[in-house]
């Protein structure tokens, strides 16, 4: 199954059966590749329906402190793309159906190359990209070459994107917009029902992709009153606050740590299973 059969059916499952998707991040080897291993490839059964994995990066700009604490544990085993990569080639040994969609920032895919990096992740079995710092004008010159791999690049949207502004993005878009709830970065507010509401409608008007909410959702209660509103919920922080809670100060997990994750995404999956827009 190729990428774009993959994220389109994922979402054309989900309306068949008339609830909200949940889409989970994980930043990739964190606390442990082999703890990252276990989490990653037990998400699918706990309701995950989609998976975003965080490419960990030095200066990440977008992301709290959550997150950017993840990014810092990943990069204590010096994680690369191919790292990446290959996580993603193990994960698809035995799961062929679940979205996986890379998250991160330009720099490291500039580095290892626009054309190489389409090209191992589509072989890898990537289905989409986020790259939080590249703008729809400036993301050609990767966008050409995950196009030729079938790839989906994902854009963000925000409470800040204009009417005027929208269709400059959107037009760039495929597989499903991510709309961001709230201004700023990362896991420091709560989204507001009644703005995401109002956010996701005015998207719909200029778009017929599914859409995606995420930042300020942390609890399975939240992540129901969002879904409501949009095609899937998105939660990361609060993912990896879990696995934050449970290592040392030198990033050793404690036991259990995999079993906390995974069943704090089942309540998270519960949750926004049992609403519909």
């Amino acid at each position: 199954m190729n990428s774009s059969n993959r994220i389109a059916q994922r979402f054309a499952l989900l309306e068949k059966h008339k609830r909200s998707g949940l889409v989970t991040f994980v930043t990739a080897n964190d606390p442990t590749p082999q703890v990252f291993m276990d989490i990653l490839e037990g998400l699918p059964s706990m309701g995950a329906d989609l998976i975003e994995i965080g490419i960990p990066f030095s200066d990440p700009m977008a992301d709290g402190p959550a997150i950017q604490a993840s990014s810092q544990r990943s990069l204590k085993h010096n994680t690369n793309i191919d790292d990446v990569l290959s996580a993603v080639t193990e994960f698809r040994r035995n799961e062929i159906d679940t979205p996986i969609i890379l998250m991160g920032y330009y720099n490291p895919i500039y580095h290892y190359g626009d054309q190489e990096f389409a090209e191992a992740a589509a072989q890898a079995g990537v289905d989409g990209v986020i790259v939080v710092d590249l703008p729809p004008e400036e993301a050609e010159e990767l966008n050409v070459h995950l196009r030729a791999n079938d790839i989906h690049m994902i854009f963000l949207t925000a409470p800040t994107s204009s009417d005027e502004r929208l269709p400059t993005i959107l037009s760039k878009a495929s597989g499903f917009v991510y709309h961001v709830a709230i201004a700023g970065i990362t896991g420091t507010a709560v989204a507001s029902e009644q703005l995401v509401k109002a956010a996701v409608e005015r998207l719909r008007r200029h778009t017929k992709l599914p859409v995606a909410v995420g930042f300020g959702i942390k609890t399975p209660e939240q992540a129901k009153a969002i879904g409501a509103h949009c095609n899937a919920a998105v939660v990361g922080s609060a993912i990896v606050d879990v696995i934050a809670k449970s290592v040392d100060g030198d990033g050793k997990p404690a036991p259990g740590l995999t079993t906390k994750v995974l069943e704090f995404v089942k309540s998270l999956a519960t949750g926004v299973h049992g609403s519909w827009p």
